[in-house]
């Protein structure tokens, strides 16, 4: 689980920090955003006191119409010592019992200038992101008409040739040999490559290459969506391979059901057409034209009705 302060929320959304500079160090252990409406009240039974507190226009106009001991006893309760911090929003004047309050608990107090709907939906992204959970895979993910395309197979099946020439094809490299991927949403993987080997890729025999530096920057991404997942295996002909396309076999990344397809290596095979052409399978898929159930039932059709049948011999002949 990746770790959060909330430091790191002053840096990157522009926050001014009103008070509680000692707190900033305080660690955010979950995505979820509280809003503490019913705690202005003064019912705290179930205030989620772990979460980063936002305050809008509507919390702080009533506490506007609090009175004084009212709003220093709510205060209090809302700064407690493992608060990470409070947002105040649209940049609006903050109770002094409020700051008074932030002070002697060490709570971030901070203030930003926009809505309050735009600082949580970009805090919550952030967080989530943040805390995705993560797993990494020995593989190569390439960019391919938008599709994101996962290379597996076992250690010198040729995945980072095949990703080489993928990219001389115009595709852009995500990352070779380890793919770290995070669950952004319950049916979203983002796959990106590990700082150290960004943009490089070892080829065998040559060593390593930097694809940015020898194809441009337009050869490169630094993350993509993962779509499916090709599989590359040594040709083993005891096996029987699928040569219709009805089968869907799929590959289960944390949880996540993936379309996977397997393709047999051997000499002569353009393994990129190959791969290229997949990608744009799926896409006319997803668009509702499946070759392969066009196909049977054609077949089936035939087979029913005998229509369709090619024309024999004779016929030809009298042509």
């Amino acid at each position: 689980m990746a770790k959060v302060i909330t430091q790191e929320l002053l840096d990157r959304f522009e926050l001014e920090l009103l008070t509680g500079d000692s707190g900033v160090h305080r660690e955010i252990h979950t995505s979820d955003i509280s809003r503490p409406g019913v705690e202005m009240t003064g019912y705290f039974k179930f205030y989620p006191k772990e979460r980063l507190q936002v305050l809008g226009k509507t919390e702080v106009s009533y506490l506007n119409e609090l009175t004084q001991e009212q709003l220093r006893e709510r205060m209090d309760n809302l700064c407690t010592d493992v608060t990470p911090g409070i947002v105040v929003t649209r940049g609006l004047d903050v109770p002094q019992e409020l700051v008074d309050a932030a002070e002697a608990g060490g709570v971030p107090l901070m203030s930003s200038p926009y809505k309050t709907t735009r600082v949580i939906s970009r805090l919550t992204n952030f967080l989530e992101t943040k805390f995705a959970p993560f797993t990494a895979i020995h593989g190569v993910l390439v960019d391919l008409y938008g599709i994101g395309v996962m290379i597996t197979g076992n250690s010198g099946v040729g995945k980072s040739e095949t990703a080489l020439e993928l990219v001389k094809r115009g595709h852009r490299l995500v990352a070779d040999d380890s793919v770290e991927i995070r669950q952004e949403d319950y049916d979203t993987l983002i796959g990106n490559s590990p700082p150290l080997i960004e943009h490089l890729l070892e080829i065998r025999g040559l060593g390593i290459i930097n694809v940015m530096t020898l194809f441009g920057a337009g050869s490169v991404r630094s993350h993509k969506r993962i779509t499916m997942v090709i599989n590359l295996e040594l040709w083993n002909e005891e096996k029987q391979y699928d040569r219709v396309g009805l089968d869907e076999e799929t590959m289960r990344i944390m949880d996540v059901e993936l379309p996977k397809s397997t393709i047999p290596v051997r000499p002569g095979r353009n393994l990129a057409v190959i791969i290229e052409v997949a990608a744009m399978n799926l896409r006319l898929k997803r668009m509702g034209i499946n070759a392969a159930e066009e196909f049977s039932e054609r077949l089936t059709n035939v087979i029913e009705t005998g229509e369709d049948q090619p024309p024999s011999p004779e016929d030809r002949s009298e042509d």
